[in-house]
């Protein structure tokens, strides 16, 4: 009983106080919140660090029983250990090797590898892209047909063959982003952010367990 209701107790606790801390203009509860606050990025430096062990430990026990596509881990576990050790480390006489600043290898690995092929994922997210939204464009209701009207508009608009066509596209395309999409953008933040509300009042009162285990 009590493995479930101290955690409880303390999530409520904790959810009350940093709410009267927004909420309450007063200093005793704006400096408990503050507080409060940066305990939360103490547990979150631990929770990175957990994170960490569990992803070495997964990836040397798929390596070590020879598991499906246990190889793509043997890289992986690789890099994880070696950018820990690059980066934590100290420095050899004049010549930084370890370490984050520019010119170390922790830094260099990190913008000559890392950012690469970050920007190479980013790059295969576009034909994704284009795929679904070749799918979504296909005419076959008023509300697709608008759809595609209004994505050719705003593509046209923001390319320089765009204003050679007509010299009113760039306006259009500008109108499109900033009336009717940051319309339907907001509208769908504060719904999204009512769902966090209503989430966090669930989590405060006890209603959502899940993070006790799944009850």
């Amino acid at each position: 009983m009590l493995r479930r209701e101290f955690p409880l107790a303390i999530t409520c606790v904790v959810g009350l106080f940093m709410v009267i801390g927004l909420f309450v203009p007063e200093r005793h509860f704006t400096a408990g919140r503050t507080e409060v606050e940066s305990w939360a990025i103490i547990i979150r430096a631990f929770a990175a660090v957990l994170g960490v062990a569990n992803i070495g430990r997964i990836s040397y026990l798929r390596i070590s029983r020879r598991e499906h596509e246990w190889v793509y881990h043997v890289p992986l576990l690789i890099g994880l250990v070696g950018m820990i050790v690059l980066g934590v480390g100290g420095s050899l006489g004049s010549a930084p090797l370890f370490g984050i600043a520019e010119g170390t290898f922790f830094n260099d690995l990190y913008m000559n590898v890392y950012v690469p092929m970050q920007g190479t994922m980013f790059a295969l997210l576009a034909f994704f892209i284009a795929s679904a939204a070749f799918r979504a464009f296909r005419v076959r209701s008023f509300e697709a047909g608008l759809l595609a009207l209004a994505a050719l508009l705003v593509m046209l608009g923001r390319v320089p063959i765009g204003a050679e066509i007509w010299d009113q596209l760039p306006l259009i395309s500008d109108w499109i982003m900033n009336i009717p999409n940051n319309a339907a953008k907001r509208a769908i933040l504060i719904g999204a952010a009512l769902g966090a509300i209503a989430t966090g009042l669930k989590v405060i009162l006890g209603l959502e367990r899940n993070y006790l285990g799944g009850e």
